[in-house]
């Protein structure tokens, strides 16, 4: 094992207003304090009673996606917690990841693609 689930995140036009959307769906508490994240206007979280953490990104020309058509997809990315940036980055480059974005050096947090080009986070614990 490389890395748990940290939270899905969720691309949208209003963070905070969808993660009001889920919380009345789920319940929990929306942009509880969590040092994995910063809160701003781009940028919403749900932490919910079961423990699941779902958090809201701000996408500006954000363009909902048309179910089922393949033209416009589901838009989401995962986000793995992991002790160690650069043991777990080797890792999943060995698997076939890409590094799309690794930051500064003082981020906590690095972008990767899976094989498929699907984008996922790495995150420092």
């Amino acid at each position: 094992m490389i890395a748990d689930l940290q939270c899905l995140v969720i691309d949208c036009p209003a963070p905070r207003a969808l993660a009001e959307f889920y919380r009345q769906v789920l319940g929990g508490e929306v942009d509880r304090p969590d040092p994995r994240w910063s809160l701003d206007e781009a940028w919403s979280t749900l932490h919910t009673p079961g423990g699941l953490v779902l958090c809201f990104q701000g996408v500006t020309d954000h363009r909902p996606p048309t179910w089922p058509d393949p033209e416009r997809p589901q838009q989401a990315h995962l986000d793995f917690g992991v002790p160690d940036l650069d043991a777990a980055q080797a890792q999943v480059l060995a698997h076939g990841a890409t590094l799309l974005d690794a930051g500064p050096a003082t981020r906590s947090w690095r972008v990767y693609a899976d094989p498929a080009g699907h984008p996922f986070c790495l995150v420092r614990h």
